[in-house]
């Protein structure tokens, strides 16, 4: 049977910490959310977030006592009782100071002693402002806290505490939800969805290549097919990894796992490291054939008439990972062409050893970069051909996922 994500939550033990952020008054939504779908919730709160909401509010939502000091009653101990019993702590809005504090292992206050106590999976919801949350430190702090395992919740772009419109404002309360139920589907999935269980890469977007510190080569990749077929698989039951270049798109389904990545060599390090556990590779970047051979450290300067760049060829992503998948592995590839489409598709397809792959033309109207709609014709490793009509690029998604749930069994 199907599972009704109405009761995923039901009994579920979540442990939601609250630190210093405008955004800790949606904790009072997202609590309320919790109880409404049956989870058992207990909070914990840095002195700072009383600034900002009460304990009592939290405490009368979630039907539980809220320690705010760790040396109130009971609260020297219970720490440690609280990291032990919950199924998963939630640090919603997680600021940037107290993402430093956990990156380091720093412990001066009840939340923080919490988190250090707590066995089960950690997920943290950032909210800040942007320039904070682009700041190399918070990245830094972000990326230890990623290396630990703990799940980060995407930040939203839209209108901040500072006055100014971007990126740093805290997922909404149903965002959260949907984040929850995702993870516990995963722990526990749906074996009637014909990807339950597989783990799948997809990259999508495109990378860029620095000549200086200003400049860069790319090309006019948007992402939105590689962002459709990720979230149909996820759709389908399968836990996917989104290996994203440099785009203003993203998404915010609960069953992919952004990994922003920029350069071809960064597209191949987060590729190659997850593709020993994965059933699944789609590979709908656009990544760079050819990047400087030395960038510069400082802005090239207008001088002569004409500059000369050295370029030299990048990894092939797609080879690396033909060479060495194994025989459970299915390994998808796009071929975008200008001419002699079914020539080059071809021969990519028995070159990178892969078993399907997506062949579309510049040529065709409403087909290519930046369009919200593609035509592409499939491949496949036994020769079979397949066409399809103009459609939307979710349309076609479908139609990549279906073919990919053939092949895993044919």
């Amino acid at each position: 049977m199907s599972t009704d994500n109405t009761t995923i939550l039901q009994g579920k033990k979540i442990l939601l910490g609250v630190s210093g952020s405008i955004a800790a008054y949606k904790a009072a939504t997202l609590t309320r959310l919790l109880v409404k779908a049956g989870a058992e919730v207990k909070v914990v709160m840095t002195p700072a977030a009383a600034d900002f909401i009460t304990p009592l509010t939290l405490a009368t939502l979630s039907k539980n006592e809220v320690p705010l000091h760790i040396s109130d009653h009971n609260s020297w101990n219970n720490h440690v009782m609280l990291g032990r019993w919950a199924d998963v702590m939630l640090i919603a809005p997680a600021s940037a100071n107290t993402i430093a504090k956990m990156a380091q292992g720093l412990c001066d206050n009840l939340l923080l002693a919490t988190y250090l106590s707590a066995t089960c999976p950690v997920f943290f919801a950032p909210a800040m402002d942007e320039d904070m949350w682009h700041h190399p430190a918070t990245r830094h702090n972000v990326e230890k806290l990623l290396s630990y395992g703990h799940r980060q919740l995407p930040v939203v772009s839209g209108e901040l505490a500072s006055g100014l419109f971007g990126e740093g404002r805290m997922a909404e309360p149903e965002q959260i939800i949907a984040y929850l139920q995702q993870h516990f589907l995963q722990t526990n999935p749906d074996t009637t969805k014909p990807l339950a269980g597989k783990l799948a890469i997809v990259t999508a977007g495109p990378t860029i290549e620095h000549i200086d510190p200003v400049r860069y080569i790319s090309n006019h990749s948007s992402g939105k097919m590689g962002i459709a077929i990720a979230e149909t698989l996820a759709d389908a039951g399968a836990q996917v990894k989104l290996v994203l270049g440099p785009t203003h798109l993203g998404t915010t389904h609960p069953g992919v796992e952004t990994i922003p990545v920029q350069s071809a060599a960064d597209m191949l390090q987060q590729v190659v490291a997850a593709f020993p556990q994965a059933t699944v590779v789609v590979a709908a970047a656009a990544v760079a054939d050819y990047r400087p051979s030395q960038a510069a450290d400082k802005k090239i300067k207008k001088g002569e008439a004409q500059l000369s760049i050295a370029l030299e060829k990048t990894t092939d992503i797609l080879r690396t990972l033909g060479d060495t998948k194994g025989p459970q592995q299915l390994l998808v590839g796009f071929s975008l062409e200008t001419n002699n489409e079914k020539e080059y598709a071809l021969k990519k397809l028995r070159e990178k050893h892969l078993d399907l792959i997506v062949m579309n033309s510049l040529a065709d109207a409403g087909a290519g970069f930046n369009y919200d709609t593609n035509k592409v014709t499939l491949f496949d490793r036994n020769g079979q051909e397949r066409s399809f009509p103009l459609k939307s690029k979710q349309a076609v998604a479908q139609d990549i996922v279906s073919a990919i749930i053939e092949l895993q069994h044919a």
